[in-house]
């Protein structure tokens, strides 16, 4: 390796983190896709029931669903949030050399594509390609509102705990992006209420009369026919869950916690890996021209953060929700970039040494995982 390279490792970082990606996704194509698959097998063939939106689109192209469409589908899927991404970063940043650090730290986290990567099929990432969506597209309009809403409806349908993992983050978007930009009038403000009271509404049909219908053993008799290849008797595994109430699913993630919990000083270690972003960030929050801005984009976190708390209490996949909570984060901190400061803040030192140290473990770090870490 040259030594303008080893001058400028943040570029080498980027290299190995593509590396990494690409070693991430071999290993995933060997791993038998339990719950990605069955979710492209369910649709409304009995009626209105929850995680069957994907399965139902699926439908449509294709009676005969074969298992390598799970990776040929979240691949395209991941491959345009990445994209988008790198959209989004360029025009919020830009590609300089003074923002190659940031730009390691986030999209080389193993919290974000790296762990999308891992999680390849799973309907996560889908919360955060409609989120970078809504950052590239203009807001001022009540069409973004409206948009936001839309995207907020699609996300429930493919799974109803999306209303915690990626509407909290959706919600402020549109506030930072719409409503401190055009202000508040009646017209986006009863949009805005009755949307939320909408979204809510649909989230307790799902979570509360969203149930199969049918007795699980035609459930599984039906999924059969949709299969291609119909051996694969081991991918049905996981059919229980559209049967399964949220008090089961509650006594279960308290059943784990002893063991799940032993992992949270490494989860607060993978957090303290990004200091200097975390720094970054809050320097950004600290420079807003506005009192009111700085309030709302606190209060804002807060609540996303309120979210992933609530359901750290309901559902046991910690490392995902830890992962997804981290890119939240990231997509507010190009939503609070675009409002107005008082002061230009130092990005992220790309010649400190310890920065540079931070930066390789985060870069060699694969990813996060699902319920434990790694």
């Amino acid at each position: 390796m040259s030594l303008r390279a080893w001058q400028n490792p943040w570029r080498v970082m980027l290299a190995v983190n593509v590396a990494v990606m690409a070693g991430v996704f071999i290993h995933k194509v060997m791993l038998p896709p339990y719950v990605p698959y069955i979710h492209l097998l369910v649709d409304y063939h009995f009626g209105f029931v929850k995680r069957a939106l994907i399965g139902a689109i699926v439908a449509l192209f294709t009676q005969k669903v074969p298992v390598w469409l799970v990776f040929a589908l979240g691949g395209a899927v991941w491959l345009a949030t990445a994209l988008l991404f790198v959209k989004l970063f360029r025009r919020t940043f830009g590609f300089d050399a003074a923002h190659m650090p940031l730009f390691v730290f986030i999209a080389g986290s193993p919290f974000f594509l790296k762990n999308f990567m891992h999680t390849l099929g799973h309907f996560d990432i889908y919360g955060c390609l409609f989120s970078i969506i809504l950052l590239l597209i203009p807001g001022r309009s009540i069409g973004f509102v409206l948009l936001a809403v839309l995207f907020s409806i699609i996300l429930i349908l493919i799974h109803h705990i999306h209303l915690l993992m990626y509407l909290p983050t959706i919600i402020v978007i549109v506030v930072l992006r719409h409503y401190l930009t055009a202000g508040i009038g009646r017209l986006n403000l009863a949009v805005g209420v009755i949307s939320v009271l909408a979204l809510g509404a649909l989230f307790l049909a799902l979570q509360f009369w969203g149930t199969m219908p049918i007795p699980e053993a035609d459930f599984v008799a039906y999924l059969k026919i949709r299969m291609s290849d119909p051996a694969r008797t081991d991918l049905l595994s996981f059919s229980y869950i559209w049967y399964q109430p949220l008090s089961k699913e509650i006594s279960d993630t308290w059943a784990r916690l002893p063991s799940n919990i032993l992992g949270i000083p490494v989860f607060a270690l993978l957090i303290w890996l990004h200091s200097p972003l975390w720094r970054y960030f809050s320097g950004l929050i600290r420079s807003l021209a506005s009192d009111f801005h700085r309030q709302v984009v606190i209060a804002g976190i807060v609540g996303v953060t309120a979210a992933y708390l609530i359901m750290f209490a309901m559902v046991f996949d910690y490392s995902r929700w830890i992962s997804n909570w981290a890119v939240c984060l990231f997509l507010i901190l190009h939503a609070v970039k675009t409002l107005p400061s008082t002061r230009v803040v130092p990005t992220i030192a790309g010649d400190d040494r310890k920065t540079s140290v931070l930066g390789w473990i985060v870069t060699l770090i694969p990813r996060v995982g699902v319920i434990r870490p790694f």
